[in-house]
């Protein structure tokens, strides 16, 4: 029988415990970040369905705080992105919370359309019990959390949300009745709770770099009622994780008590991998442009003023993009096509078809503008301008308005992926244009920003309290350090499987 030499032992054990050290880092204290997570891809979605789809989240976000001091200042929260950006992957995008004390870990999905982190109560009425996301789903307990308290009709915090329909408290509640809530989402399901006060735990790295175990106390919701898709486990997690700007939302508390910078930004990668960076903080990249937030909204509202199509402005009343309470233009990263106000539409679809060139051929699709073409499509499709208030302009490729649906006769078909919206004056710009851009969200001075960007690229991000900057990637996967601790380990690894190989090389020889 061969024996393998002390050498080649050594090396095994050595990929051993780093396969141990990697299990062991991850079980041990709080992560560095909140990790962005999404389901596993399945093919083939046809566009109604995905329609379907954002019409069932649509209905969700366009229907319409004290807190304890803070253990760190302000700094640099990374969420790292996984998922594709390709529109027929079917799946969500969620992170991972701590929640109480002791600290329990939540699976939250990320929601820019809506403001308030609320994560299944014990008890609660029609939650699922298990996920096909192949992820352990848990109960959040508020009596058996010793930092937890339940907010009043009396508080000030449920006042607040009161004005902006996030609470409830009837007149016939006492002051000392709980807050409640009760959302309903445009699929028909809902979820029905009341609000309480605990602690979120969390990384902070600071502009020198530092990273810093952070804690704070914010006020989030306890579900005890679900119904609708919400009860399916096929894709169930926790609870949503809303990133709007009302005073509830996590970014507006963290903010206020100095935690976190009032700005976040991210960059999404179109590619078929997807991926790209996710950050409580500001990216720092030349040739960012800049449009102002409309005031006084409750979705990120921006001033649309035309649409140009290879350089020649159509024709659309301005009016129709203007800002009211059944029209405008608002950015939505939980969207996954594009949708424009309806008076808008066709004059787009009829500037683009008149705009091709002789080498697209249409053909015949149910519902949509579909074509074929043996050239690529930035040859044979027009460019697309969006012009904002303010000067901002946002150029757009082929590939950002039209959508892969097959192919016929070794051709790639290609369909227009910007909807209708039909019967509504509203325009909402989603995944279809966001990918493949840096988009920051300046709360502070009511600004949103981007520029074209490759999201597979190391990024500048600033804190804006500090004014120092630090660079991240996108996938890097602990901000803490723990990126350079998964290249030594990948080094390590790569050593040991050469000394296997040269030492099996070796004993073949013999």
């Amino acid at each position: 029988m061969w024996r393998p030499p002390a050498i080649l032992l050594i090396a095994a054990w050595a990929v051993t415990a780093l396969a141990a050290s990697d299990s062991a880092g991850a079980d041990a204290g709080f992560p560095a970040k909140l990790r962005l997570e999404r389901a596993l891809p399945t093919r083939g979605v046809g566009l109604e369905h995905l329609r379907a789809r954002d019409r069932a989240r649509h209905g969700r976000s366009l229907l319409g705080a004290s807190s304890s001091p803070a253990s760190a200042a302000a700094g640099v929260v990374d969420f790292p992105v996984e998922g594709s950006a390709n529109p027929f992957t079917v799946g969500l995008y969620f992170t991972r919370v701590k929640l109480g004390n002791p600290a329990k870990e939540f699976y939250v999905q990320i929601d820019t359309g809506s403001d308030i982190l609320w994560v299944t109560c014990n008890p609660c009425n029609g939650c699922p019990t298990s996920s096909g996301l192949n992820i352990q789903l848990e109960f959040f307990d508020p009596d058996k959390s010793l930092s937890s308290s339940r907010i009043s009709c009396s508080d000030d915090r449920c006042t607040s949300a009161l004005e902006t329909g996030e609470a409830l408290c009837s007149t016939s509640d006492s002051s000392s009745s709980p807050c409640s809530y009760s959302f309903q989402y445009g699929d028909g399901s809902g979820t029905n709770g009341f609000y309480v006060s605990d602690t979120i735990y969390f990384d902070t790295v600071l502009g020198n770099e530092q990273i810093v175990n952070s804690s704070a106390t914010i006020v989030f919701g306890c579900s005890n009622s679900q119904s609708g898709d919400l009860m399916k486990s096929d894709r169930a997690v926790d609870g949503i994780f809303g990133f709007g700007q009302h005073e509830l939302s996590v970014i507006s508390q963290l903010s206020s008590i100095g935690v976190a910078p009032k700005v976040f930004s991210h960059c999404l990668k179109g590619s078929e991998n997807g991926g790209g960076i996710l950050v409580l903080g500001e990216i720092v990249e030349p040739g960012i442009v800049y449009t102002p937030l409309v005031p006084s909204q409750s979705h990120y509202n921006l001033n649309l003023e035309s649409i140009a199509v290879n350089g020649q402005t159509l024709s659309i009343e301005p009016s129709v993009f203007a800002t009211s309470n059944t029209q405008g233009t608002i950015i939505d990263s939980g969207t996954t096509l594009t949708y424009l106000a309806e008076q808008a539409y066709d004059p787009f679809v009829n500037a683009i078809i008149s705009s091709l060139s002789s080498s697209v051929r249409s053909i015949p699709s149910r519902g949509n503008e579909c074509f074929v073409t043996l050239s690529s499509v930035d040859e044979s499709f027009p460019s697309v301008t969006l012009k904002f208030a303010g000067g901002a302009s946002m150029p757009l490729k082929p590939e950002d308005y039209l959508l892969q649906q097959g192919s016929v006769d070794n051709s790639i078909i290609w369909c227009i992926g910007w909807q209708k919206n039909q019967g509504s004056g509203i325009t909402i710009l989603g995944d279809l244009v966001l990918k493949d851009k840096i988009f920051v969200y300046d709360l502070a001075n009511q600004r949103i920003g981007w520029t074209n960007y490759d999201c597979s690229l190391s990024v500048n991000v600033s804190a804006s309290s500090s004014g120092k900057n630090q660079y991240l990637n996108a996938g890097q996967l602990d901000v803490n350090g723990s990126s350079q601790i998964a290249f030594a380990n990948l080094l390590w690894t790569s050593i040991a499987i050469v000394l296997v190989y040269i030492l099996a090389l070796c004993s073949l020889r013999q």
